[in-house]
């Protein structure tokens, strides 16, 4: 078999007042074909996966692009351009080809194109024309639309949030596709919408039942693979919202029933699919009442993961203001105050303007006496089985509160942000992360409990507060139930 396997996307939040133009993937994630390491980075299982699968049985793989930015804003069109232009270059170099493999976002908006995945796998098609297999692995946080299910024989999405099965999920995609190829399936999609506007956390339930239950429907009846789209709650674009994607061997009314039947049990689950969230405040006092530490609080509203800056400076302020003791927090980008913090070195003290770059989403900048604890350069972190990047780094103290600086924006993902730069986190009473859930696989097994902030920032989630203008309605919950789920649930492809 000859593959071809690229990797390309970002999740775009609407709402986020930073651009994402073509420097943005080089700085976050970057390798041109042939470069890629051994190890799988986020957004590179298909790579991976293909690598595994090529060398046991002897297939011609032929790697292209591996590109992926950081959650922001849109992405420039001239970005847009360049990036899919470089993708369809290489796969008509690669031709004739059996097989095409995507790692795709599915929330990708470019300004000119709000589908820009859809975009890209109807291009292929066009290219490569009906008989070649063309699968790809997305992000739940995905708008599945009918451009990307129409144009891909396979679309396989991670079923953890955290996304915990990038690799598993990439295998399981590689493996369908080969088997397509031989002729072994024949797969088709159903498509159920729930109408719905949610963010679904998997440890918890209901949630982590109805993930267990997707997964034991895989490989029985003619099932092939069966995926919960979240859909990306702060991208503005019509196809948003919660929907079902069910693949069957050759049985689309087998298909569309059980997408259908799952898309009613995730109605039923509205309104109990996170973690309570709690006021800024209200998370402080619980969290310094506790009896043991450490206590890990989420600053959900400033998570780079969703498109946020990362450099609130809400909670510290707060943080500081009531002189807690024993606390860290992080990452808070900052390249500037990163910068003056390499320069000054360990043990320099010197007054330092944190945070608060961005704009009012952000809270005004925090002037502080800081004491430095430690800086590194190229920092990065742990993150299910490979690495992000944390860009250089600083940890500095001030008052009772020791706090992770960094120079490339992303969120927490593992307690080495800390640890590995000197920051204990044994002997800390409250541990405070820039993340909504991605943290979760990491800190639990070390926190005495975890607590999820709402407090002021880019990300809330008062989704039916948001200036929504793209979206289509009705829809939960920014319409009522007996609107929204009015209409019957149905597949859009049929």
């Amino acid at each position: 078999m000859r593959i071809f396997v690229a990797a390309v996307g970002t999740e775009t939040d609407s709402f986020s007042p930073i651009p994402t133009g073509l420097q943005s993937f080089r700085d976050y994630l970057w390798f041109e074909p042939g470069t890629h390491p051994a190890e799988a980075r986020f957004f590179t299982g298909p790579l991976v996966a293909a690598r595994e699968r090529a060398h046991a049985e002897d297939h011609t793989l032929i790697e292209g692009l591996q590109a992926f930015a950081a959650p922001a804003g849109v992405t420039s069109a001239a970005a847009w351009r360049e990036l899919r232009g470089r993708v369809l270059a290489e796969l008509e170099a690669a031709l004739p080809l059996d097989i095409v493999l995507l790692s795709l976002h599915g929330a990708m908006i470019a300004e000119g194109c709000e589908d820009c995945e859809g975009d890209l796998l109807q291009a292929i098609r066009g290219r490569v024309g009906p008989p070649v297999v063309i699968g790809a692995e997305l992000d739940p946080h995905c708008h599945l639309t009918r451009r990307m299910v129409e144009a891909a024989d396979l679309l396989v999405l991670y079923k953890e949030y955290p996304h915990t099965d990038t690799l598993e999920r990439a295998r399981e995609l590689v493996d369908l596709a080969l088997r397509t190829a031989r002729g072994e399936i024949r797969p088709v999609t159903a498509v159920a919408e729930c109408r719905m506007i949610a963010l679904f956390h998997t440890p918890r339930e209901p949630v982590r039942g109805f993930v267990d239950r997707m997964k034991a429907l895989e490989g029985r009846d003619g099932i092939l693979s069966v995926s919960l789209a979240h859909g990306f709650p702060w991208g503005d674009v019509p196809d948003l919202g919660a929907k079902v994607l069910v693949v069957a061997d050759a049985d689309r009314d087998r298909a569309r029933l059980l997408a259908e039947r799952l898309a009613r049990e995730v109605r039923a689950m509205r309104g109990n699919t996170t973690e309570p969230t709690l006021g800024l405040d209200e998370g402080l006092d619980r969290a310094l009442a506790a009896p043991r530490g450490p206590v890990v609080l989420a600053d959900t509203a400033d998570n780079a993961g969703g498109g946020a800056p990362s450099d609130s400076t809400f909670v510290l302020a707060r943080l500081l203001e009531r002189r807690v003791e024993r606390a860290c927090l992080g990452p808070l980008w900052d390249p500037v105050a990163v910068r003056f913090c390499h320069l000054a070195g360990p043990g320099a003290r010197l007054s330092l303007r944190i945070g608060g770059k961005v704009g009012p989403i952000s809270g005004p900048p925090l002037d502080v006496e800081a004491e430095v604890l430690s800086v590194a350069e190229g920092a990065r972190q742990r993150f299910g089985p490979g690495w992000t990047q944390l860009g250089d780094v600083a940890a500095i103290r001030v008052g009772g509160v020791e706090i992770l600086l960094n120079a490339t924006r992303t969120q927490a993902f593992d307690p080495a942000l800390f640890t590995d730069h000197g920051i204990d986190l044994a002997h800390k009473k409250l541990v405070v992360v820039k993340s909504m859930q991605h943290f979760h696989a990491g800190f639990a097994p070390i926190a005495a409990e975890i607590l999820w902030v709402n407090g002021p920032g880019a990300l809330s989630q008062d989704f039916a507060r948001l200036p929504y203008r793209r979206v289509r309605r009705p829809i939960w919950p920014l319409d009522p139930p007996e609107l929204a789920f009015a209409d019957t649930i149905g597949d859009p492809l049929r």
